[in-house]
């Protein structure tokens, strides 16, 4: 028999907040973190944008000797491992630590290090370079990180599936602990982008929003005049946790997740395969998996970057797996408010989602004036609304054809 699994503590670092309540206060607040790049000189750029985060002090959250060690991209991912394990309550002394896991997603690992090491030893030669950087620039340093800083032992995994890494993460820790093979996993994703050769590279192929004039209204997912993503950096970490164990401790939950799709569009590296058909068999596969009929979805937290072809293939997908229901079911797009995050979005929006359930509320679309005629969906305006529903979807997509989707229920567990 399949165990039930449950939300029971969120860490985040984003631009738009820190911790579970600060993530939850910008987005019902609805204020972007959109800013002009300042992390360096973007000029030479076509796009010039990016979420930044611009309080975070690792030394918050550890020690000076281990900040030193890691790099920007390892720190955020112990840091919100550490916000999501004091979230949950759970004292690991009374855990048996093989049976806590960690699963971390990441489209580009350490890359962003690496960048500015290499400059180090184009100008200094290898000795400049940092001794850490060989364990350092891989996929798997950010879960390899947290399992050493909580002393947790069982399964650790790793994915670099692009902008779906995160919700991939999640979704292979929730069917981890489904089949009894662990008893708690810290899931999430972790993004530290912004540096000039990785930031410039979405940069060449005008993935990116041009809108350098406006920055807070740049991010526009599903609006009309929308012109590409907006960069971010930050990490998210749920605490997923077996049900009967979460409800014997008394545990708070955000939410129960109940349903994982996961397809790939076998299409092209960079554009989503034009009909959305393997994006809606992901989602569809989410709620087979929990038996969920589509008639009693009430939300759907929208992958929505804000580019053409992204957008219009989303709204495509999700058409064609809510059927009639696609009138009716509430959809928003976050990203408008603290960037596109890459692979750590999809665990943002994850959390986003769980709280969602939790307090009653739907975030809505940041910076939506008109919703384009091909993406007839029921998109929220900027300011959400107050809903109670049970069910609540999050689809996440990436390059090379990656689509996830993750259904969470609302809590039965007060």
């Amino acid at each position: 028999m399949l165990r039930r699994v449950v939300i029971t503590g969120i860490g985040a670092i984003t631009p738009i907040g820190h911790g579970a309540a600060g993530l939850w206060k910008g987005v019902s607040e609805g204020r972007s973190a959109v800013r002009r790049l300042t992390r360096f000189d973007p000029s030479e750029f076509r796009s010039q944008n990016a979420a930044q985060i611009e309080d975070f002090d690792p030394r918050d959250y550890m020690e000076q000797r281990t900040v030193r060690k890691l790099d920007r991209f390892a720190q955020l991912g112990v840091a919100a491992s550490r916000q999501a394990m004091l979230d949950a309550g759970i004292s690991l002394d009374r855990q048996d630590r093989s049976r806590v896991g960690v699963s971390m997603g990441s489209a580009l690992g350490g890359l962003s290090y690496a960048e500015g090491q290499h400059v180090r030893y184009m100008n200094g030669g290898i000795r400049s370079v940092d001794t850490m950087l060989a364990v350092a620039v891989y996929g798997g340093a950010s879960g390899a990180n947290v399992a050493i800083d909580l002393d947790v032992r069982g399964p650790n995994l790793a994915n670099a599936n692009s902008c779906a890494s995160g919700a991939m993460a999640i979704g292979e820790a929730f069917r981890i602990i489904r089949r009894g093979e662990a008893d708690v996993m810290l899931a999430g994703g972790v993004e530290a982008p912004l540096a000039p050769l990785v930031f410039g590279s979405f940069s060449l192929i005008k993935a990116m929003s041009a809108r350098n004039d406006h920055p807070t209204c740049a991010s526009r997912p599903f609006d009309v005049a929308r012109d590409g993503f907006v960069m971010g950096e930050g990490a998210a970490v749920l605490i997923l946790e077996e049900g009967e164990a979460a409800e014997k401790r008394g545990a708070q939950v955000y939410a129960e997740l109940v349903g994982y799709g996961q397809t790939n569009d076998a299409y092209h590296m960079t554009a989503p395969r034009p009909d959305g058909s393997e994006a809606a068999r992901a989602v569809r596969l989410a709620l087979d998996d929990a038996a969920v009929s589509v008639s009693d979805l009430g939300y759907v937290n929208a992958h929505a970057t804000g580019t053409r072809l992204g957008d219009m293939a989303e709204a495509r997908a999700l058409r064609s797996a809510l059927g009639e229901n696609g009138a009716r079911v509430p959809v928003s797009g976050t990203k408008g408010l603290y960037g596109h995050a890459l692979g750590a979005s999809g665990a943002i929006e994850a959390g986003i989602t769980a709280m969602a359930l939790r307090c009653g509320f739907l975030p809505g679309t940041a910076n939506l004036s008109a919703v384009d005629d091909e993406c007839r969906l029921n998109v929220l305006p900027p300011s959400g609304r107050r809903e109670e529903i049970d069910f609540a979807l999050s689809t996440s997509f990436g390059f090379g054809g990656s689509n996830a989707a993750l259904l969470f229920a609302r809590p039965t567990i007060a």
